[in-house]
């Protein structure tokens, strides 16, 4: 059986159905470089040389965890915590 390598690899899907906002993406995704993984957002725009995408890339693991991540993850007490 083979193993597929993602490294340096990515792919964008179509939000179109999911757009709410002129500033939600039209494309988004992931990308791996180097190893590393990241989201990749791409919005369609017209310019003066005619239609481009615009990019943005931000690694996974800056994410902020969503609310039923955090309600999931155990409350850690340190020694400071003690009222004493």
């Amino acid at each position: 059986m083979t193993t597929y390598d993602n490294t340096n690899r990515g792919a964008l899907f179509s939000n179109k159905d999911k757009k709410t906002s002129e500033n939600f993406p039209d494309y988004g995704g992931s990308l791996n470089v180097d190893g590393k993984e990241y989201f990749i957002s791409a919005w369609l725009k017209d310019g003066p040389k005619g239609k481009f995408m615009s990019l943005s890339v931000k690694p996974k693991e800056d994410r902020q965890p969503t609310r039923t991540e955090q309600r999931a993850a155990p409350q850690q007490r340190g020694d400071d915590d003690i009222p004493f």
